[in-house]
């Protein structure tokens, strides 16, 4: 049985010798990608794939992100009192606040203040 030209065999970005088997090494200066064990040869301008890859956000575990969710998760289960505090950007009379420990122990909390009306952010180190 007569066979055609023999390409390498590609998985994703790995290209393998299709006599063999053998994984085919990176082309060196020469333009050729040689197999070690059977002496295969091919041009690797042939075989020029592009490869892309995603990821979401979380597929690489960081401590730092973690804290920041913890933190903003604590942000949004914070239950807001009403404050008499007029609000800088409408004048709505009232604005939500809730505090938390950001710092060391031995300094004040920090108190967030949301306006319920247009909804401007503002935070104050106690």
């Amino acid at each position: 049985m007569a066979r055609g030209v023999l390409k390498p065999d590609t998985v994703g970005s790995l290209n393998f010798c299709p006599q063999c088997g053998n994984l085919l090494d990176i082309p060196g200066e020469d333009d050729l990608m040689i197999c070690n064990l059977c002496s295969y040869a091919h041009q690797s301008a042939d075989m020029e794939i592009e490869v892309v890859t995603t990821s979401r956000p979380g597929a690489f575990p960081s401590a730092l992100r973690n804290k920041r969710d913890d933190v903003q998760q604590d942000l949004k289960d914070a239950t807001a009192a009403l404050v008499k505090e007029p609000c800088p950007k409408c004048g709505n009379p009232e604005m939500e606040y809730h505090t938390m420990q950001l710092r060391s122990a031995d300094e004040g909390q920090t108190v967030f203040y949301t306006c319920p009306k247009c909804a401007y952010k503002t935070k104050l180190n106690s």
